[in-house]
């Protein structure tokens, strides 16, 4: 069965498994005992301190291991911020961070700091300059992802890290999608990262904070890891994280090159053989793994359940699913359709022949969902009422797009259909069908019963 979401976590790599096994007889003693087994540990713990700041770019103790990446960025946010407090209390990150960011941002904004969030363009990217203005006297710290883990686009880190250190603030990246690929470009000042993304066993994360950068640790003082992760370490674990992390490193310029060609196929063919498609971020600048595509008239669970049924994990970026209904942050923030999402990250050695049967899969199974869903045919010439109203209050995406499709074709140039919705998601999804299909959307206002969005036809 191939597995397509590596973003989410990737397969344990052979070399971590290795390096696991030997250092569970090897590494489970307290090395800070000075007897032969907390000695033997404690080279364990520093060997692999070592080789994860060699290849993170820093030295090893500038470098404290996690018990999670969502640990090490609330521990560097948290930190970062406390060390500069008296710089000010204000966080500049960008609108697509990811929500472990976003979490700790609102949880400093909730202690009364404030929080400045810069925006991205339609790939998903921000502008360096646009983040050099949101730096203020004032701004105690910021923080921008090396590359996104929804759409896969890379942001320019060097470019923003050149700003953040003209004006004197640090600058932290959560380098987790990116690390398996190359280290972290540019003169950053903190990075975290997690092992699962990479091949490495869940349970390790780690954080890297540069010598000179102030940092005041949160919480419970611990004499471990320097005071910044509390806790024994998870010596077995932490070894093979390292390990493996050296191993996809050694192979990281071969599989890019290869899962490039393989992502790229995917990105051009998908709208060739699905209607109605988005292909979502980057084109060039993106990690070399990872696609995403949005597919109008569909319930993006329901196509993750029927890929299952063919044989493929894959993900959906829009969470537009039975337990959230809400749309991903990412695709509002970027202004792209963001019903029918698919995010497909491809884990090393993944066979050609499983991309070309994917492809093959998925017509039929976007199909079969805009059919259960009662997708409409293409439209007709129109000639009908000059406004059309669609009440779609209590539906759920992507039903209020279906239902203005549907009927806009009974409405002649220059005439107007008006959505009734209370779905958040409709919000992204009509003006992203307007783009798609070139026609002009107006705009929205409240009403009686949810939001009335207003819709143009011009062609």
């Amino acid at each position: 069965m191939p597995y397509f979401d590596a973003a989410s976590s990737a397969p344990l790599h052979p070399v971590a498994r290795q390096a696991l096994l030997a250092a569970l007889d090897e590494g489970w003693a307290d090395p800070g005992r000075l007897y032969r087994e907390g000695r033997r540990a404690r080279l364990l713990l520093d060997a692999a301190r070592e080789a994860a700041a060699e290849a993170v770019g820093c030295r090893p103790d500038e470098l404290v291991f996690t018990p999670s990446g969502t640990r090490a960025v609330h521990t560097g946010v948290a930190g970062a911020l406390a060390g500069r407090r008296r710089a000010g209390r204000r966080l500049v990150v960008s609108a697509v961070e990811h929500s472990s960011v976003l979490h700790a941002a609102a949880a400093h904004e909730a202690d009364g700091g404030t929080v400045t969030e810069v925006p991205v363009d339609r790939a998903g990217r921000v502008a360096p300059e646009a983040y050099a203005a949101a730096l203020r006297d004032d701004t105690a710290l910021a923080c921008l992802q090396s590359a996104n883990h929804e759409v896969g686009t890379e942001q320019p880190v060097a470019e923003v890290a050149a700003a953040c250190r003209e004006a004197g603030v640090p600058l932290l990246v959560d380098a987790a999608q990116s690390l398996a690929w190359g280290p972290v470009a540019g003169d950053w000042s903190l990075v975290t990262a997690s092992a699962h993304k990479w091949g490495g066993p869940a349970g390790v994360g780690l954080l890297a904070v540069r010598k000179g950068v102030r940092f005041a640790p949160q919480g419970p003082a611990d004499e471990r890891e320097s005071g910044r992760a509390g806790g024994f370490e998870n010596i077995p674990a932490i070894v093979a994280a390292a390990a493996s992390l050296r191993a996809v490193r050694a192979e990281a310029a071969a599989e890019a090159g290869r899962l490039r060609e393989l992502v790229e196929r995917i990105r051009v063919r998908v709208p060739e053989l699905v209607p109605d498609v988005e292909v979502a971020g980057d084109p060039v600048r993106r990690l070399p793994h990872l696609v995403t595509f949005s597919c109008l008239y569909v319930d993006g669970e329901a196509l993750l359940h029927e890929l299952d049924r063919e044989g493929f994990s894959v993900s959906s970026g829009s969470s537009c699913t039975s337990s959230t209904l809400t749309p991903s942050h990412v695709l509002r923030a970027m202004g792209v359709l963001s019903e029918g999402n698919v995010r497909v990250s491809l884990p090393p050695g993944t066979a050609e022949a499983d991309v070309d049967r994917f492809l093959q899969v998925l017509p039929g199974a976007v199909a079969g969902v805009r059919e259960r869903l009662g997708a409409p045919a293409p439209a007709a010439a129109g000639g009908g009422e000059a406004s059309l109203v669609v009440d779609a209050v209590g539906r759920r995406c992507p039903i209020p797009v279906i239902e203005l499709a549907k009927v806009f074709g009974d409405v002649p140039l220059g005439g107007t259909v008006t959505v009734l919705a209370d779905d958040e998601a409709a919000r992204l999804d009509i003006p992203a069908w307007c783009q798609m299909r070139g026609q002009e959307y107006v705009g929205e206002r409240p009403a009686d019963r949810g939001t009335a969005y207003l819709v143009r036809r011009t062609s």
